[in-house]
């Protein structure tokens, strides 16, 4: 068979494909999901302690944990989906996910593509280093090798300080590469790299770059399900179901806004 034909016919199975993906569900308040009793909700399960492996393979951590109580808050039924961290914003745009809770910084450009919810969590982006390393603040990375996750909101920071990136799938495999030797500093969620300390990494944080709020991702043509998510966070946070899943992986409450 021509080479043409070939890739005729893939292009029209990935369109069948992407067609069969995005077909949904709607329910009698105008919410669509892709199973009208489940809320399938995406994280990448590489990014301790918000999301990450446990032995069965299944994904626990923050992130997690606060996609089942939005799920059950709304009467559904949670259902965890792994994807790699720089496609998840297609994902969740392409139907693939209902929605996405996987530390997803509120920012303009991924605002033209899906909707975010309230800030479930503040963060912001740090420094970390080697003990021994004379870096301590942005000023200081001019021409040094930066390592940062793909896809993530920090690879767009720390291309505003140095052109040398280096480009992991995961922020842990960048907070081990650095803990190991290589590199000169990582740029990750500040909470990540404290944890990974904790953890014996051989790394310190220096300076907190700015502030951020992380959100749960949806898709841009369901703003019913983006009122409904809104509601459950809201409902979590009175009862105080936020803040206790956040001092079980933290020992402080990040879900409050700090200013």
């Amino acid at each position: 068979m021509p080479k043409k034909w070939l890739l005729f016919i893939a292009l029209v199975l990935s369109a069948l494909l992407l067609s069969a993906c995005a077909e949904k569900e709607q329910l009698d308040d105008g919410t669509e999901l892709i199973d009208k009793d489940e809320l399938i909700f995406t994280a990448s399960g590489e990014f301790k302690p918000f999301s990450y492996l446990k032995d069965d393979l299944k994904m626990t951590g923050f992130d997690i944990e606060v996609g089942e109580a939005i799920a059950k808050e709304m009467g559904l039924k949670p259902i965890q989906k792994r994807m790699k961290f720089k496609g998840i914003v297609e994902g969740v745009k392409t139907g693939r996910a209902d929605v996405a809770v996987a530390s997803h910084t509120i920012n303009p450009q991924r605002s033209k593509h899906v909707l975010f919810s309230t800030p479930y969590y503040y963060s912001g982006p740090q420094i970390f280093v080697r003990p021994d390393s004379g870096i301590e603040t942005v000023e200081d990375l001019k021409g040094k090798e930066v390592a940062v996750a793909k896809g993530s909101t920090y690879a767009d920071t720390a291309s505003k300080y140095t052109t040398d990136l280096k480009m992991y799938d995961s922020d842990i495999t960048a907070l081990k590469a650095l803990s190991t030797g290589r590199h000169d500093a990582v740029i990750t969620d500040f909470v990540t790299g404290k944890s990974a300390a904790k953890e014996g990494f051989d790394i310190e944080g220096r300076q907190l770059i700015e502030r951020s709020e992380q959100a749960v991702v949806i898709p841009k043509d369901n703003p019913q399900l983006l009122k409904r998510v809104n509601e459950a966070l809201e409902n979590l946070r009175k009862d105080g179901t936020l803040s206790k899943i956040s001092q079980k992986y933290f020992g402080e409450d990040i879900t409050t806004n700090p200013e």
